[in-house]
């Protein structure tokens, strides 16, 4: 089977990537109007300014929205798999997969808590997917 695909961090995502690898989600927000974004880049999608910040998020979400894919594809097996929005408590919505529960419509409802988890690839990239958050 041939490896995912994986990101290539550039000066601008290395903060976030970095984050990965240790075990933490880090966002940016903006000093002048307070407004977090994801994805990363070096200013504020809302106000332009290029006063910004990282810091840790709290690695906590609700599934905003998802589609169960049922081709195979050869670097992720032939098992179907979701794909998933989740919106950030922070504010931001993000990309991810679901991981953790079956990948059925019973398992995956919209705005149920789902939680952060690092699944290392290689020794400089940890992805970051989502699992249900334990009640």
């Amino acid at each position: 089977m041939p490896p995912r695909i994986l990101p290539e961090p550039t000066p601008e995502t290395r903060h976030f990537w970095d984050g990965c690898r240790e075990g933490e989600l880090r966002l940016q927000r903006c000093t002048e109007c307070k407004h977090s974004y994801f994805p990363p880049r070096a200013f504020c999608p809302k106000c332009a300014s290029r006063e910004v910040e990282v810091y840790p998020a709290s690695g906590k979400a609700v599934l905003y929205s998802y589609v169960i894919n049922h081709r195979p594809r050869p670097d992720m097996g032939t098992e179907p798999y979701a794909i998933a929005v989740v919106q950030l408590d922070e504010g931001p919505r993000m990309m991810t997969n679901i991981v953790g529960c079956p990948q059925t419509p019973e398992a995956l409802v919209l705005d149920m808590p789902v939680k952060v988890t690092f699944e290392k690839q290689n020794d400089d990239i940890t992805l970051p997917f989502f699992e249900p958050a334990k009640a």
